[in-house]
């Protein structure tokens, strides 16, 4: 189980994203003596959007952290759909709903049972049937000690702005991974040995690679899946793999630059407020001491130390980050650096939902969140997010990076 004192000196907080609603919202819904019953708020996009899960092996390769075993992971495939018909997926599978209820209440002092994680709705649709045409893919990477599932806000939102987008866990490094035949694979590795970090990184790296193979296999007509569970009607040959993206928050926005160098069919990815050294201070990844080539979009916030309370802010600045800055100096490609004024570092999770306040104390709800307003954060986030990728995987220029915009009061781009 992930310790709060750790999760937090390392920016992984898992725990500390629950944020108040503003005026007209309802996420929350809780009467005396029965379960909060969570929202997810609606899509932002044109499309309607379904989803599937994927089991993958590696058989050419072996996990890390379990040598014995050929590296397996559980991905999450979402897209434009046809039609909204389908029932909802759930946010959680039963065996992780049942990780969180035993291991995040506990710590950060939630009663047993004060919250229906297992009861939350996607507005994704399991297996709709996949929308007709050539959509760009992009993958996504949580942060070391979260998982895809805390991540769905963005990237069901995403697929509805007309991408695939394939959101990964990380077994090992993950808060928790459940896979189909029951096993449940939680995060044992200790964030400050900086080899197991530089592992965790590489295997990341080698997971994105593997997964894009695995999506092209299914576009040619193969089912990747281990179990050859269905597939959404119609997907074979709609992922155009020519415009490959890739996003990560904390250390999957480390690891999208880092496969970006790797990987030339990566086109252009975000990094959501991950340094970009191994464990946070560690050795400098080749991304940051080359630069991609590409477009990079840096989003960060504010840090608060929770022992001294002391604020700074994650930018290329050399006061505020050596690993961006030296980043910034090496990118040559196209490069912006958006910042969250009163963010903080879990505030790019779902858990930076309005109306769930109340479900964390102080200080720790600030420390991981911030004080930032959670609607216009989730808002400014879906839109930039999309902006970027439809600037540079369809070449559709809003001008969203052209300079500030007063639509979103709590960003600024740092020159």
């Amino acid at each position: 189980m992930l310790k709060r004192g750790a999760v937090l000196a390392v920016g992984l907080a898992t725990a500390g994203t629950l944020l108040a609603a503003p005026a007209g919202a309802a996420p929350v819904d809780a009467a005396p003596g029965k379960p909060a019953r969570i929202t997810l708020p609606q899509l932002t996009g044109r499309h309607h959007v379904g989803t599937t899960d994927l089991h993958l092996v590696d058989r050419a390769r072996q996990d890390p952290w379990q040598p014995a075993a050929k590296r397996e992971l559980m991905v999450t495939v979402t897209y434009p759909a046809a039609r909204s018909g389908g029932a909802r997926a759930a946010w959680m599978p039963p065996a992780f709903a049942q990780y969180v209820e035993d291991n995040f209440n506990p710590e950060i002092g939630m009663p047993p049972g004060s919250v229906d994680w297992g009861g939350v709705r996607r507005q994704s649709r399991d297996l709709a049937a996949v929308e007709r045409g050539r959509w760009p893919v992009v993958l996504f990477s949580h942060g070391f000690g979260t998982s895809r599932e805390l991540n769905t806000v963005l990237t069901d939102d995403l697929a509805g702005h007309g991408y695939v987008v394939v959101s990964m866990s990380h077994p090992g490094d993950a808060m928790a991974v459940t896979f189909p035949d029951g096993r449940l694979v939680s995060n044992t590795i200790d964030p400050s040995d900086q080899t197991a970090m530089k592992t965790a990184l590489d295997t990341r790296v080698a997971d994105a690679r593997f997964v894009l193979d695995e999506m092209t296999r299914l576009n040619r007509g193969a089912n990747p899946d281990v179990e050859r569970d269905a597939l959404p009607r119609g997907i074979v040959g709609t992922l155009d793999l020519s415009a490959v993206g890739m996003f990560g928050h904390s250390y999957g926005g480390f690891a999208a630059a880092e496969t970006m160098y790797h990987d030339r069919r990566f086109d252009a990815g975000i990094n959501l407020d991950g340094g970009l050294a191994v464990g946070g201070d560690g050795e400098p990844g080749e991304s940051t001491k080359h630069g991609v080539g590409r477009p990079f979009l840096l989003v960060g916030t504010d840090h608060v130390n929770p022992q001294t309370g002391q604020r700074s802010s994650q930018t290329h600045l050399p006061a505020d980050s050596a690993s961006w800055s030296r980043f910034w100096a090496n990118q040559r490609g196209w490069k912006r650096d958006l910042h969250f004024d009163r963010a903080a570092h879990s505030s790019f999770t779902d858990f930076q939902l309005p109306g769930m306040v109340a479900l964390m104390p102080e200080p720790l709800r600030s420390t991981a969140v911030g004080t930032i307003d959670p609607l216009r954060s989730l808002t400014a986030q879906r839109d930039y997010v999309a902006a970027f990728f439809d600037l540079h995987l369809k070449h559709r220029n809003r001008h969203f990076f052209d300079r500030d915009n007063p639509k979103y009061p709590d960003t600024r781009f740092v020159p």
